[in-house]
């Protein structure tokens, strides 16, 4: 029988419980081994079972972060580094549902654009990296359309691919009610679409992270890659293994932003 009070039965209860468990066990299992990997990376520095120097340790680059943010010389690394993540990932997010969206309308247009965008798909981006220097400089501006090199055009074909694939029927139905190309678009495909946007941005904003990176590596005098290019070429090591901890830490933030957008979207959604 259910209970009149919460509305739940016994094997509903019992199968919520399981799976607050598991989630539980997940969580604490993910905490032990994060924990354990710092305890066993500090531990292994302090013995000099490897090289400190070389491996640095979780202490060093605490302190190091410390001692940078006391005299706020890591702050405009951090600030520069999101700014041209969060523009690049904005650009990549409306120019790619802007073309999937001009690519559904014109299939003749898609037939023709798709070889290109497989090829540019492809393309290994830090390739384009010194070419996007000459032509527009060692700027912000060049490293923000590297971060959107590397996501932009396997985006498109996504975004493009689950157009297409929505759902047929209803399309039709619009189209036998006196409905248009727009109206189609606007109430059916975008609609559907919407979870594969979500998980699209998911994966574009750790590739716009990492082209800007690679931008920074190549045109920038200030940014977390050029922070790391920066160490790695005077030997501190410190600096590099924070800089990188630091780019972790940033690409979870983000990830989880997102993914807090895709809950407030399927509550919408399902309401």
């Amino acid at each position: 029988m259910k209970d009149p009070a919460t509305n739940v039965s016994p094997g509903q209860s019992a199968f919520l419980h399981s799976q607050k468990k598991s989630r539980q066990f997940i969580l604490a299992a993910r905490i032990f081994l994060f924990v354990f990997f710092l305890a066993a990376w500090e531990w292994t520095a302090s013995k000099e079972i490897i090289d400190s120097f070389i491996f640095s340790s979780p202490s060093k680059i605490t302190a190091c972060f410390l001692s940078m943010a006391a005299d706020k010389s890591i702050f405009p690394h951090l600030g520069v580094t999101l700014y041209e993540t969060i523009v690049s990932f904005l650009l990549v997010t409306i120019i790619s549902i802007m073309s999937a969206v001009l690519l559904w309308f014109s299939r003749r247009l898609s037939a023709i654009l798709e070889p290109y965008l497989v090829v540019l798909n492809s393309l290994p981006k830090s390739a384009l990296a010194p070419l996007l220097i000459v032509w527009l400089g060692a700027d912000r501006t060049t490293i923000i359309v590297a971060g959107m090199s590397v996501a932009i055009f396997g985006s498109i074909m996504t975004l493009y691919t689950c157009f297409t694939g929505a759902d047929g029927n209803k399309i039709k139905l619009i189209y036998t009610l006196h409905g248009n190309s727009f109206h189609a678009l606007s109430k059916v495909v975008l609609p559907s679409s919407v979870p594969t946007i979500i998980s699209t941005m998911k994966v574009n904003i750790g590739l716009c992270l990492v082209g800007v990176v690679i931008g920074e590596f190549l045109a920038a005098k200030e940014g977390l890659g050029y922070l790391i290019i920066y160490s790695s070429q005077v030997f501190k090591m410190d600096w590099l293994l924070m800089s990188i901890v630091l780019l972790c830490i940033m690409a979870m933030l983000l990830y989880q932003i997102i993914s807090l957008l895709e809950k407030i979207c399927r509550k919408y959604f399902a309401a």
